[in-house]
């Protein structure tokens, strides 16, 4: 199968981010995590980030944006259910897309896709 394209994981929880990569990598994607310091040589199609609180966001997404000239997907705990496919959290955090956790593959897959076709 041909590579999608390139995925940075941006995802403290080791088992999620396992997660992340067996789906991602299922659906044709090259993923990589930030954890793997090979970073400077990857020029990714999406970054996904956990963000933990999203009060307190900016500081985490300005980084991620000057490392990744790429959108970002962000994934929290704290967003509500049914903000995925609102603009305006998004909008607030200057990223692609917001997925709340706990979400499942299939809406993962769709936030990928729809990120990616917008960039």
């Amino acid at each position: 199968m041909r590579s999608k394209g390139c995925i940075v994981i941006v995802e403290p929880d080791e088992l999620l981010r396992e997660l992340l990569e067996r789906w991602l990598g299922g659906a044709g994607y090259k993923v990589i995590s930030e954890k793997d310091r090979i970073l400077s040589k990857v020029l990714p199609q999406l970054v996904i980030a956990d963000i933990s609180d999203p009060a307190s966001a900016a500081d985490t997404i300005e980084a991620l944006q000057a490392a990744y000239a790429a959108p970002i997907l962000a994934l929290s705990a704290r967003f509500r259910r049914g903000l995925g496919g609102s603009r305006e959290p998004a909008q607030r955090l200057r990223v692609g897309k917001v997925l709340p956790k706990p979400f499942t593959r299939e809406e993962l897959l769709c936030a990928v896709d729809d990120v990616v076709k917008l960039s």
